[in-house]
This record gives C-alpha cells, structure tokens and sequence, in this order.
C-alpha cells in the first residue's frame, strides 16, 4: 500500500526547464551569439542543418558558420543589435552546399550585443509565409506576354463574327451568340489581368498618406464584393507617410480585400481587419544582391475565414494557383509583383488559436 507521503504533491510549484531543454526543444535550427560574434550556443536543429557537432559550433565565428552565397550583396546583418528579417537568401551553411533560407536574428533584451538567431529552411519558411517567387513571378511575366500575343487578337475577330452572326439572322440564335460574346469578353478580361505581368518597369514611388488609399479600396469593397461583411479599420493615427506608387497601392488593398471577401463566403459571421502599425528597428534583408531595407509601415488585412489550404500554401503567391472554384490565380500574385515592385514586402500567416488569416505588407518609410 503506497502511503500518501510517498505520492508527489500535484499541486507544489515544479521546477521549469532550463535554458538548455528549451534550445533542445525548439523545432528550428536556433543559435545564441555572443557579442564578439561567436556562437555561446545551438540546439540538436541546428547541428542538423550545418552538418557540424555541438563542439564545432560553439566558439566559431557567425560570420565564417553562416557565410552568404551571393556575390556582391551588401550584407551588414551580422554587426547590429537591431531585429532582422533577412527573407529569401542564399547561404553555405556550415559544411552543407548552398541553401536558400530565412534568417531571423533578434537581440536580447537586457544583454548588450547577444543575439537569438533562427535559420528556416525554404520548406519550413513557406509554412510560416514566407516565400521565394520571383522566378515564378517573371516566369508568368514570358507567359502572359506569350498569351497576350497569340489569344487575344483572335478573340476580337471572333467576337465580330458573333455580331455578323446575329445581326444576320434576323435575332435567331440570340442566346447562343451571346453566350459566344459573353465568352470571349471574359478571356479578353483574363488576359488584360495575366499582362499586368508583362512589365518590368520600375513603378514611380514617392512618399504619400497611405490611409486615403487604404480608404478608397476598403470604400470600393463595402459598396460592392463586400457589402455584407462587417469591414473594421483599426489604424495607427501617427503612422508617417510610406515610399508608394498610390494606383498600386489601391490595387493591392482591393485585391487583398477581396481575397479575405471570397474566403469568407460561407462564413456565419464574416469579418475583415484592416490594421496599421510602426514596427521600430524592423529590417528586411532579400535575396537576389539587393541588400538590405528598413520596412517599419505595416498593413495587415485579417480575415476569420477558413484559410489557405495546405496543398497551396507553399505556392500561394505564385501565378495560376487558387484555392477557388472559379479563381484565375492571379491576385495574389499581382499583389506579390506590385509590394516588391514599391521595394515591400507581403507575407501570408495563420493563427490557429483566433481562427484569423493575416496578409501582411511591409512598406519602407518616406518623410512627410
């Protein structure tokens, strides 16, 4: 017979882990640098992905362990105690070949020059929302113009013949010449879209109050593809002015919101966000030699839909991937082309605890 005293007080406060069963339990690759840049620390993740023992590890240089891959980027992420999101880089890491990843590289609070560095492989990355698309996104550039070229002509011609055809027939076959007008003005529609892609021009940005902009587009959406969904504005009022092109902007925020609209069809209660903030010290780093960008506007659209299925999660921005039944795929990825063409940067996340999608924009900051 056991005796009480020999039973554990369920409700006595228990000792917490320690610092080394936190590392050893976190799922990605993380190391501590200390402030000469040395590794202090790196969990089982991180010996994984750099092929290298714990002992390797410990006492090497950062900047020798992670080395980047891209000639003649100027890189600077490892000599600031400010947070960095470095998105989309191409790195040797340890004794592995190159690999793209995401770096996430946050201070210490409290502790002068330490650092918390987390690398994310492009698979575990895209699940967090984080993406590499631009050779999608210039590949739908060499198709659209392919498309545009070689449908879009015909279609004009074959529209004539459909009026020729109805106006010949004294009304007969009315419907049927309709339905081959209605056809024809929808893939010409198709392919306007699809050669918003068929451009590389630099869009003219300069500083501007982003919130008439975001106004209009959540005005155009409340008065139309939205007009039964509660659409609540929750916004920094002393947010600066950012670096934009104001029609790309609109167009963005249209396309997000009626992304959020048509995920939210068959929800009972459907709701949209629209959120500002100032994120101080937040840096982005993107591949590709551009170095590096402070991107402190953010704009969230937040939805309490369903959100995007896993099998397109990976590819959520690139062209010709939807979820939806009747979706071309294509606005998201104009929304992708459009932020990094205004020097942004657009991310996808899902909170599983509040049942909310987020799409959320990073633009730099302009003086106004």
């Amino acid at each position: 017979m056991t005796s009480l005293a020999s039973v554990p007080n369920m409700h006595m406060e228990q000792e917490g882990p320690s610092l080394g069963e936190i590392m050893t339990a976190l799922p990605v690759a993380t190391l501590i640098i200390r402030p000469d840049n040395s590794i202090h620390d790196a969990n089982v993740r991180a010996e994984t992905l750099l092929n290298m023992a714990r002992s390797a590890i410990i006492g090497s240089d950062i900047s020798r362990t992670i080395r980047m891959a891209e000639m003649g980027a100027r890189f600077d992420i490892w000599h600031t105690n400010k947070p960095i999101a470095a998105y989309d880089i191409k790195v040797h890491a340890g004794r592995t070949a190159a690999m793209e990843v995401d770096l996430m590289i946050a201070p210490i609070i409290d502790q002068e020059g330490w650092r918390v560095i987390s690398i994310h492989t492009q698979s575990q990355a895209r699940k967090m929302g984080h993406r590499n698309t631009m050779g999608g996104t210039r590949s739908a550039m060499g198709a659209a113009a392919i498309l545009a070229h070689e449908i879009k002509n015909p279609l004009s011609g074959i529209r004539g013949a459909a009026q020729l055809m109805e106006s010949g027939n004294d009304g007969r076959d009315a419907a049927l010449t309709q339905l081959i007008c209605n056809e024809v003005d929808r893939i010409a529609a198709l392919i306007d879209r699809m050669q918003d892609f068929t451009t590389d021009a630099t869009l003219e940005c300069r500083p501007e109050n982003i919130y008439p902009l975001i106004d209009r587009a959540v005005n155009i959406a409340a008065a139309g593809f939205a007009k039964n969904i509660k659409i609540i504005r929750q916004y920094d009022p002393s947010l600066p002015f950012a670096i934009i092109n104001e029609g790309a902007l609109v167009q963005v925020m249209i396309n997000l919101l009626k992304n959020a609209a048509e995920a939210l069809e068959d929800v009972a209660k459907p709701r949209i966000r629209v959120e500002t903030a100032f994120r101080h010290g937040v840096s982005v780093v993107v591949g590709g030699g551009k170095g590096s960008a402070v991107l402190p506007i953010e704009i969230l659209v937040i939805d309490n839909g369903p959100g995007v299925p896993d099998h397109i999660l990976d590819h959520l921005f690139n062209p010709i991937i939807t979820g939806k039944r009747d979706g071309q795929g294509l606005g998201l990825a104009l929304v992708d082309k459009l932020v990094r063409d205004m020097s942004g940067f657009v991310q996808y996340s899902r909170d599983t605890e509040t049942g909310e999608s987020t799409f959320r924009i990073l633009l730099p900051m302009g003086m106004g």
